[in-house]
């Protein structure tokens, strides 16, 4: 099997979640369980309305990941502001938006960096405005980047 690629090899078996599997960091080989890996994975719903603002610095996305957000009620916009970029709890932190079937170009979410500072080296909001969109945000501790987007 050494000299086959990893997308040529062929799964037998389905993981429980028990099973150590090797990875590299910073260039030393280290060991995790899928269940090390799929635990971090932190989903928390969130329902937004017309004039709502939430903070994703707020107690209940503190250990989210993953944001899905619905609409609930009339059109308009809610504001989704983003952490602190600076703060500690930021540095590497990163969160994946996913929007449901609810979300629409008039019922739409501005995701924005606050206190001046920037997403994608804007001061300005990134509007969520489409059923099943998808947009992840990284932050190094500075700013906050957008690392991927559902086209």
């Amino acid at each position: 099997m050494a000299d086959k690629r990893i997308s040529e090899l062929v799964a037998t078996t389905t993981l429980t979640g028990t099973e150590s599997v090797p990875m590299v960091q910073s260039g030393v080989t280290k060991k995790a369980t899928i269940s090390d890996i799929t635990s971090r994975i932190v989903t928390v719903a969130k329902t937004m309305g017309a004039g709502d603002t939430v903070n994703l610095s707020d107690t209940e996305f503190k250990d989210a990941t993953m944001v899905k957000l619905t609409w609930n009620g009339i059109n308009g916009t809610a504001t989704l502001n983003l952490p602190d970029a600076t703060s500690a709890n930021s540095l590497n932190r990163f969160f994946r938006l996913i929007t449901d079937s609810t979300v629409s170009t008039n019922k739409r979410i501005d995701l924005t960096p606050i206190g001046g500072q920037t997403l994608d080296g804007s001061t300005n909001a990134f509007e969520i405005n489409s059923s099943y969109e998808g947009i992840a945000v990284w932050s190094d501790g500075t700013e906050w980047f957008i690392i991927q987007k559902k086209a």
